[in-house]
């Protein structure tokens, strides 16, 4: 198994929906699936026993309700974090699980992009917190709303946006954009998500417009040099 991989545990009481997460999962660069749990009994075992950085986790089982597991994980665990995919649409279940903690909360049918958003925001969360432990003790204003109030992919409503740009394709720019650390061309954007080049320009500079990407030039031997577009890790 590589090394570095976000050990996941799914706890999901239909063990089909439990697999189709799981070749989700499986999809994802950089997660590794290490156990699926289908009752109360099974997710405390596979818990303690795996020590999973990040749990998927349901709402509605017939032992149990999956709101007060979560509260179990908080209280039992500091460093495992928590996204639901649930059914459930009711606005306390929502509300109880922001309270307790939870890092996404996804309602059912799951759709892939939408899980994929989720988990490479998780990714990018983990890695910040990892390089932040590796250099001090502290943390600046800065870094902290860097990591809960800004994350990458977390886009507001759409009535926001000018006409011609839409929510979806704006988080997939992002998306991929913050996957490539030396910065992305609109022709390298647009063949990875699926859009014209002309499409991918407008979406990375209204991204440089709102100080959220950063344009650069790079210098080839031949031809003109292209606009680069990097993350701005201070936005």
């Amino acid at each position: 198994m590589k090394k570095n991989l976000i050990e996941v545990l799914i706890v999901e009481d239909d063990s089909r929906i439990a697999e189709i997460h799981q070749r989700f999962i499986d999809k994802i660069d950089g997660f590794s699936v290490i156990g699926i749990a289908t009752n109360y009994q099974e997710a405390v075992e596979l818990f303690e026993i795996v020590k999973p950085q990040l749990v998927i986790l349901d709402v509605y089982f017939p032992d149990m309700n999956g709101l007060d597991f979560l509260k179990w994980i908080k209280d039992n665990s500091t460093t495992s974090n928590v996204i639901m995919i649930t059914a459930s649409k009711e606005i306390e279940s929502v509300n109880q699980a922001i309270h307790y903690g939870v890092f996404d909360f996804i309602i059912k049918p799951v759709i892939f992009e939408r899980l994929k958003n989720s988990l490479i925001r998780y990714a990018n969360y983990s890695k910040k917190v990892s390089n932040l432990q590796s250099k001090s003790a502290y943390i600046t204003q800065g870094e902290i709303d860097s990591l809960i109030g800004k994350n990458i992919g977390v886009i507001e409503d759409q009535s926001q946006f000018p006409k011609g740009i839409d929510k979806l394709t704006l988080e997939k720019v992002l998306i991929a954009i913050h996957e490539e650390s030396n910065g992305m061309t609109a022709e390298h954007v647009s063949h990875e998500i699926g859009v014209s080049r002309t499409t991918a320009r407008r979406y990375l500079e209204y991204l440089v417009s709102e100080g959220k990407v950063l344009a650069d030039l790079a210098y080839g031997t031949i031809g003109r040099p292209e606009r680069v577009y990097l993350i701005n890790k201070l936005s």
